[in-house]
């Protein structure tokens, strides 16, 4: 059983630095199970029944991808389409997922200070959330704070080696921090 599934999204993964370096040190925790959606599905041909499967047993879901054109990547969109159906994971029936927690770990080529009013984006990042949030509400499940790491073409060898550090003690201390984000 794993308690943390890593839902991993990364349409050219193994060119992003940063993403492999976090996804890399995911694997090593134990009880977490990471599932490379692009390499699982390169036909976008989502076995619905295969990832209920792996998701129904864990507490913590972590959402990691590349934050593209203020969302996640289409294959993430897709698998939400058809994994998360009614009957299993809302509506009447569909508590598959009530208690857990849903958690995004995202990065982004932008500063953290582009994602401002008065800058390039406009916005702060989590203004682009809203339709990840509600989806994971709907499901009952609870919403953790996103943990988005900004600018990373610009990060150099030591930042990213401490964020995959950084990551891989949070998922391995779950669900000790939890608490901390209330």
């Amino acid at each position: 059983m794993n308690r943390i599934v890593v839902l991993y999204a990364h349409p050219r993964g193994q060119r992003s630095n940063a993403n492999r370096r976090l996804i890399e040190a995911a694997a090593t925790v134990p009880g977490v199970a990471v599932r490379n959606l692009y390499e699982r599905y390169p036909d976008f041909d989502i076995d619905a029944r295969a990832e209920q499967q792996a998701i129904q047993t864990a507490e913590l879901l972590v959402f990691q991808y590349p934050t593209y054109w203020y969302s996640p990547p289409p294959l993430l969109k897709l698998w939400i389409d058809t994994v998360l159906e009614p009957g299993w994971a809302y509506g009447p029936g569909g508590t598959a997922l009530v208690g857990k927690h849903w958690w995004c770990v995202t990065t982004t080529g932008g500063t953290q200070s582009s994602y401002a009013a008065d800058n390039l984006h406009g916005y702060p990042y989590e203004t682009f959330l809203p339709p990840l949030i509600q989806t994971a509400r709907l499901c009952g499940m609870n919403w953790l704070p996103p943990w988005v790491l900004h600018g990373v073409p610009h990060l150099g060898d030591d930042a990213l080696r401490d964020w995959a550090t950084r990551y891989r003690d949070r998922l391995a201390n779950y669900p000790a921090w939890v608490a901390d984000t209330d």
